[in-house]
């Protein structure tokens, strides 16, 4: 649907918040459609479908450009909101393409239904002021005759693509690359989104599970929360994949914890991130250590970095600073990113992206678009991706199996 009027101007949308009892299950909640939207942790989020405004931009200057068409959105809004707290009101899901190609994207749903801190609501966004829709839950359709398709030679060119950039980064060119691999997901009948939407937000409640536009998954990285003047970041890097022998897998997190490789990716990724929140900070925590956060499939090294916010930066300003983290490209980033396009030989799309919501006060949650899956036009085939960061003493057999760990959510999903 355009935003705009005839003469070129944005038309205004008219947006009201209304609370109403616990919708229950949130997932379930969504139509089966296309457009259906989702941003969902620990059982609470928002969910939204229906389409009352969109924004696609590219390029280097996506993010600006898209922060410039939100702020005149939001300035000719009319909007009642009675319940006033992040991710009521109006609010833009969105996904951003990791290095500019086309396919970003900001969609303003015409349903929104949220639960946050014992509160729910739903809201409504058009032309004019709408009625509160009656809601219903059904279940997703699990997928028939799912497929992956891995082929070894794939996996031996993936494992020699990372021996290239060990080479490169023992040679003195860098010092971290992320490099990412796909695999891909074929289905007998066209995927119905809800179900695995359903499958990941149960087995990983932990994470942010999401769709927008046909991209989905559960990340379990916070790019950026800001909210209220607070910045929260949560970087991931170093990781090792669980047992299931829970006197195993504490073992191994020790290990993880004392691991000089592991550490040493971590301390680039955590790096990153707080000297790019520093210009918007006026205060700012970066914790001496990290802690081993505990996932169903695999564990990670994390940090949690938060600051107060100095400026009048939103969210989406703060994720253009903000992107590529070394979490996700490398150390140093130019250089990382230039060896990206050099030999990775994928088109990451959206994957390893921004993804999330912003509201009209400029607050929101964008995480990186991990343990995710983009749905191809027609929903039979997906192309799902997971991505390990390389250091100088990383081994190809090592990341090969770390890269298969980080599939199982999707794998599992979509089974």
């Amino acid at each position: 649907m355009s935003t705009l009027a005839p003469d070129g101007r944005i038309e205004p949308l008219v947006v009201r918040s209304r609370e109403v009892g616990d919708p229950g299950d949130l997932i379930e909640l969504l139509p089966a459609a296309a457009d259906a939207l989702a941003w969902v942790h620990g059982g609470d989020g928002i969910i939204g479908w229906g389409q009352a405004a969109s924004f696609e931009p590219e390029g280097p200057s996506r993010f600006t450009d898209a922060d410039r068409w939100w702020d005149a959105l939001v300035a000719g809004a009319v909007v009642r909101d009675e319940i006033e707290i992040p991710g009521s009101g109006l609010v833009a899901f969105g996904t951003f393409t990791f290095a500019g190609e086309p396919g970003s994207r900001l969609v303003v749903p015409e349903i929104i239904v949220g639960r946050r801190d014992g509160h729910s609501w739903v809201t409504t966004i058009g032309r004019a002021l709408e009625t509160t829709p009656a809601l219903s839950h059904t279940e997703g359709v699990d997928p028939l005759e799912t497929t992956f398709t891995d082929p070894l030679d794939e996996r031996n060119e993936w494992a020699q693509t990372v021996d290239k950039a060990i080479s490169r980064i023992q040679h003195g060119d860098l010092d971290k690359v992320v490099l990412a691999r796909k695999v891909e997901a074929r289905f007998g009948e066209p995927l119905d989104i809800r179900s695995p939407l359903a499958r990941l937000a149960k087995n990983y409640p932990s994470c942010w599970t999401f769709h927008v536009d046909g991209f989905f998954g559960s990340t379990p990285e916070m790019l950026v929360r800001l909210d209220g003047g607070l910045i929260t970041s949560r970087v991931l890097a170093g990781t090792i994949r669980r047992t299931g022998d829970d006197d195993r897998d504490l073992a191994l997190a020790a290990s993880l914890a004392r691991s000089s490789k592991d550490l040493e990716e971590h301390e680039y990724a955590v790096r990153s991130v707080a000297d790019a929140l520093a210009p918007h900070c006026k205060a700012m925590n970066v914790p001496e250590s990290p802690f081993v956060l505990h996932l169903p499939n695999v564990m990670h090294l994390a940090t949690d970095v938060t600051g107060v916010l100095r400026d009048d930066a939103d969210a989406l300003a703060l994720v253009a600073s903000l992107h590529p983290s070394a979490a996700v490209g490398g150390t140093p980033t130019a250089e990382a990113v230039g060896l990206i396009a050099e030999i990775e030989n994928l088109e990451r799309g959206r994957y390893a992206g921004p993804v999330g919501w912003i509201s009209a006060s400029g607050d929101g949650e964008w995480g990186i678009g991990l343990r995710s899956a983009q749905l191809d036009p027609g929903g039979r085939s997906a192309k799902m991706f997971a991505g390990c960061g390389i250091v100088a003493d990383s081994d190809p057999a090592d990341e090969l199996a770390e890269s298969d760990a980080k599939l199982i959510p999707l794998r599992e999903a979509l089974s």
